[in-house]
């Protein structure tokens, strides 16, 4: 994921059973595989509410990875897919989503369950 990750704009984000992958405006991609996904962080910068200040950041195994705003048309169905990860920090997640603090919230790592 590079540093500009979270402030790059998206072309376009695609959600499907092989991973996630974030089309950037300046023709760059990133992307993340299911099977290489390590961490989920919801990254919440006080930026809003004119700005996007919510970015589900998806890192895999090798340091690589996406950050997706929270307000894509492809976020819904991001969620949907992160919730249904074994050991899914749902509590952590809604505070994630209703807070304005400056913070990072891990909402979910490999190989950890509730």
């Amino acid at each position: 994921m590079s540093q500009d990750s979270a402030t790059a704009q998206s072309r376009s984000v695609r959600v499907d059973d092989t991973g996630v992958r974030r089309q950037l405006a300046d023709g760059s991609e990133e992307s993340v595989d299911w099977a290489d996904l390590s961490a989920v962080v919801v990254r919440v910068i006080p930026e809003g509410p004119w700005n996007e200040d919510v970015f589900l950041m998806l890192a895999a195994a090798d340091g690589t990875g996406t950050a997706v705003p929270s307000g894509d048309p492809a976020a819904n169905a991001l969620i949907e897919r992160l919730q249904a990860l074994p050991g899914f920090d749902h509590d952590k997640f809604v505070e994630a989503m209703t807070t304005d603090a400056d913070e990072a919230y891990v909402v979910w790592k490999a190989g950890e369950s509730a």
